[in-house]
């Protein structure tokens, strides 16, 4: 029957109130946006500015906050396409490799002989031994390194692959801990990127991979693509590394195993490291802005409990010696260890002001990228071309919207204005549920709109024909709604799920557009389907008990 019970109603009414509340930010846009980041900012620094302050008072904390993040063609911003030099990571693993199996060959030198490193290709490890004839035992210990791959393509092999020639031991990667090294590597930088970008207060960026070492960065509301580089393109890379020695020669031979670094501070000045580092920036668990003892801005860090292990084992056996706080290939300070570090904390300090103190914190909060990236494209969307497109938008909704409620009026008289009522609600829930969930809107995602204010009234036309033939038909008025509502649900349900696996395949197999499109489609269906059926009925029900109509004329 068409009586609807009063809890109901309320609970229908409730439902749109609630849809307005929640879409009501939008139209408050700027000032809602400031009050969030001022809010995030505050949360991530630890205190509040006076600046954040005032955006934050800028809009009631008891009011909803949800806004409909905006696309990088809505919104401006910057677009790049990233190669990760995924030969860095063999590198780094051999380098890594030397100190053990330095060791290792060291603890057998009655056996091998003296061992040296000596000059390999890239990406390997040459070592060079005092008794060729042994030469099967220092293969032997090399193997003792390995350890199995880490995939299911290379389960039960080597992660190395050793060879020997004469007294020269060569060690590099096998051709399976390649591939699963790559694929590693192409994670972990999609994984750092995403968490430097977050750690600025971006919304909504798209970050994702394409092809085999190619990943595409899409931020909105970001300045230029040059920015964005600054901030993903730094590797922010510390390690802390002992000190062999200090000079001015620029040209100065290091010695193998070792690399000359110019001093950050210090003019002309350049110290000799070891190239394998005590510890490194993946050691950090946390990196905050500070202040130095004289008042300078300066970062303080935290090491895990291996970093720390390590860090305060070396420190205990090297006091009175210099180390080395080395960021991206420059020495920023190398202090003389006056006792030993075991708290697992430390302080970088230097020439920066706060903004390079904070940006520095965010960097190595973030981590350190596991391989250089190289820019194939870039590209800067500028707010004015943004603004065009949201100003186009709204005007072919608003076109839209006048056009179906015109033609559903002309078309249903009264029940065409229920239908207009139920379509406007429509597009409000849209936008609230978007608000809600923070899902990010495109200009495929406005067509989505447009395109479901278009079919919204779908289901309504299918109601009002077949009221209209249970009229012909010579029902009563109450009896032809009742069986109309009846007799079109199965109707509106085959046609709804049909356009709602169409934009579940589009959202799953699409990208970027396509799946802004298929978003603001999936939302729009859900909603439709609740305003033709219920909203609608509703008010029908309601003018039925108003004004009591013998007869109806649709």
């Amino acid at each position: 029957m068409l009586d609807i019970p009063f809890w109901k109603r309320l609970l229908i009414l409730g439902l749109v109130v609630l849809g307005l509340l929640f879409a009501m930010p939008n139209l408050f846009y700027k000032r809602v946006e400031l009050h969030n980041d001022a809010i995030t900012a505050a949360e991530r620094n630890g205190f509040e500015s006076t600046e954040q302050a005032e955006a934050r008072a800028g809009w009631p904390d008891w009011l909803p906050s949800g806004l409909v993040n905006l696309g990088l063609d809505l919104r401006g911003g910057a677009h790049l396409l990233g190669e990760v030099h995924v030969e860095d990571v063999y590198k780094a693993r051999m380098d890594g490799l030397w100190p053990e199996l330095r060791d290792a060959l060291a603890a057998q030198r009655d056996t091998v002989g003296a061992i040296r490193r000596v000059t390999a290709p890239e990406g390997e490890l040459a070592v060079e031994i005092g008794n060729p004839d042994q030469m099967a035992r220092a293969v032997e210990i090399a193997r003792g390194l390995s350890t199995p791959v880490a995939s299911l393509t290379g389960a039960g092999q080597s992660d190395l692959a050793i060879s020997a020639s004469g007294n020269r031991l060569q060690v590099a990667l096998s051709d399976a801990e390649k591939a699963a090294a790559d694929e590693r590597t192409v994670q972990q930088s999609l994984e750092i990127i995403r968490r430097r970008i977050d750690e600025v207060g971006t919304r909504e960026p798209t970050i994702m991979r394409q092809g085999e070492d190619r990943i595409l960065i899409q931020v909105p509301g970001i300045g230029s693509a040059e920015e964005l580089k600054e901030l993903i393109g730094t590797t922010a890379k510390l390690t802390f590394n002992p000190v062999v020695g200090r000079t001015t020669d620029a040209h100065a031979r290091p010695g193998t195993g070792n690399v000359l670094l110019p001093s950050m501070d210090e003019k002309d000045v350049y110290y000799v490291i070891e190239a394998s580092p005590v510890v490194t920036g993946e050691d950090l668990t946390d990196a905050r802005p500070s202040f130095d003892q004289n008042g300078e801005p300066s970062v303080d860090f935290r090491f895990g409990p291996s970093g720390a292990k390590r860090f305060g084992a070396y420190t205990s056996a090297n006091i009175s010696q210099p180390f080395a706080i080395v960021l991206d290939d420059q020495v920023i300070s190398a202090p003389v260890i006056r006792q030993a570090i075991t708290t697992g904390s430390g302080q970088i300090s230097g020439s920066m002001n706060i903004e390079e103190s904070t940006r520095l914190a965010v960097l190595l909060r973030a981590g350190a990228l596991p391989a250089e990236m190289t820019f194939l494209e870039e590209r800067t969307i500028g707010p004015e071309l943004g603004q065009d497109s949201i100003d186009a938008g709204r005007l072919s909704s608003i076109i839209a919207t006048a056009a179906v409620v015109a033609y559903m009026i002309a078309s249903y008289g009264l029940f065409g204005v229920f239908a207009s009522v139920a379509v406007i609600a429509n597009v409000i829930l849209i936008l609230s549920v978007m608000s809600m969930i923070g899902a990010t809107l495109t200009l495929p995602g406005i067509a989505g709109i447009v395109l479901t204010v278009g079919t919204a009234v779908d289901a309504n036309v299918i109601i009002y024909e077949r009221i209209r033939e249970e009229l012909r038909a010579g029902k009563r008025v109450v009896k032809a709604i009742d069986d109309g509502f009846s007799e079109a649900m199965s109707a509106i349900i085959d046609a709804n799920v049909t356009s709602f696996i169409s934009a579940m395949v589009m959202f799953f197999l699409g990208s970027g557009p396509v799946k802004g499109f298929a978003v603001t489609l999936t939302i729009g269906i859900a909603t439709s389907v609740f305003t033709a059926i219920f909203l609608t009925r509703m008010m029908i029900v309601l003018w039925l008990e108003w004004r009591k109509p013998k007869q109806l004329i649709l």
